[in-house]
């Protein structure tokens, strides 16, 4: 691990110098791909040179208590070698999640598709509550939200709806949130009082540039059609929804969120490219099979990750055991406690598995 740490030491040192050159600011390509590479490496950095500092600071509290007579003296430098070696166990453990193979996803936008499952109507309205959790929780942490594709139902549900968040590492943290949600409640429209079961299945998808997939043309048919649906904020009365159809997965993209024809087609392009490369990595993650079942919330979307009951105001996450007492803050968008804890479980389970290879 240490002679990793030197190498990436040494590799920021040479970041830096380059990066001061004055040509490199000409180049916007190889300046952007430089100055990544320097944001990756920075915390790195900024740690392991605070752990060689503590690892000094033993050995200098150490000689201090060899050479030293004076007991007031001594007793501090046992107070700094004490304070010395907790930092670095500390460190140790922070570098080593830091130098955990990192998903190259991570720092890329996501798409979110919410569909109702089993429950009719009452699965439509649990829909639109997590999907109004999620565009809470975005807006606390000013990402953006952007509307890609609804389908409504007249009593305020949403049968599907998919939407863009934009924001700076989204897909390292909304990841954990693809699988089936269930929800344990007592419908408005039971007459009798008894307790329904529903579940929405959400995937959670990286966004993918034109690099990352490539479309031919001759692959997909456009089609252009008047915008239909209960009317809202997903639907508009212009001409211009498009409808996408790839032929060779036979994926259908219909986008009609927006009154522009040619922004439309944008979107749903943008979401035919991120279901293309979602199906590429769900096929490495397949192929990869161990690996995936070591990681917290990447695996298989039909698993069954969490379950909002409202009758006992709890929310109780299955892949980790969690249970908060707190499902009207969670339903505001206070998730952030248990993606915490998720993204600690998915460190924990690679850190083991680093440890058995």
């Amino acid at each position: 691990m240490f002679d990793k740490l030197e190498d990436l030491l040494i590799r920021f040192e040479e970041l830096m110098s380059e990066l001061s050159e004055p040509d490199v600011a000409n180049d916007p390509n190889r300046f952007r791909k430089l100055m990544k590479e320097q944001s990756d490496l920075t915390p790195i950095v900024d740690a392991y040179k605070e752990y060689k500092q503590s690892k000094q600071n033993i050995e200098d509290s150490l000689a201090m208590l060899e050479e030293e007579t004076d007991e007031e003296l001594k007793e501090l430098a046992k107070e700094e070698l004490n304070e010395s070696k907790a930092k670095v166990e500390e460190l140790e453990g922070r570098l080593k999640i830091l130098l955990l193979p990192k998903d190259p996803n991570d720092d890329k936008n996501v798409i979110v598709e919410i569909r109702a499952g089993a429950g009719g109507d009452e699965a439509a309205l649990f829909a639109a509550e997590i999907y109004r959790m999620y565009v809470h929780y975005a807006e606390g942490r000013r990402w953006k939200v952007e509307t890609m594709e609804c389908e409504e139902i007249g009593i305020g549900g949403m049968k599907s709806v998919t939407f863009m968040i934009t924001g700076q590492g989204a897909y390292s943290v909304m990841k954990y949130e693809s699988g089936v949600h269930r929800v344990q409640r007592v419908p408005e429209t039971e007459s009798g009082g008894r307790i329904h079961t529903s579940t929405i299945t959400v995937a959670v998808m990286p966004e993918a540039e034109d690099v990352d997939v490539q479309i031919d043309e001759k692959d997909i048919r456009i089609d252009v059609m008047r915008a239909s649906g209960n009317g809202g904020q997903c639907v508009n009365t212009t001409d211009s929804a498009v409808r996408l159809t790839h032929y060779p997965t036979g994926i259908v993209i219909y986008s009609q969120t927006e009154k522009s024809q040619l922004q439309n087609k944008e979107k749903a392009f943008a979401l035919l490219r991120a279901k293309l490369y979602d199906m590429e990595c769900q096929k490495q993650h397949d192929a990869e099979a161990e690996a995936r079942r070591s990681q917290i919330g990447t695996g298989d979307r039909s698993e069954k990750i969490r379950t909002y009951n409202f009758p006992q105001g709890r929310v109780t996450d299955h892949r980790i055991k969690l249970t908060l007492y707190k499902i009207d803050e969670i339903m505001n968008g206070a998730i952030q406690e248990i993606l915490d804890a998720l993204i600690a479980a998915d460190q924990a389970a690679k850190l083991a598995r680093m440890n058995e290879n």
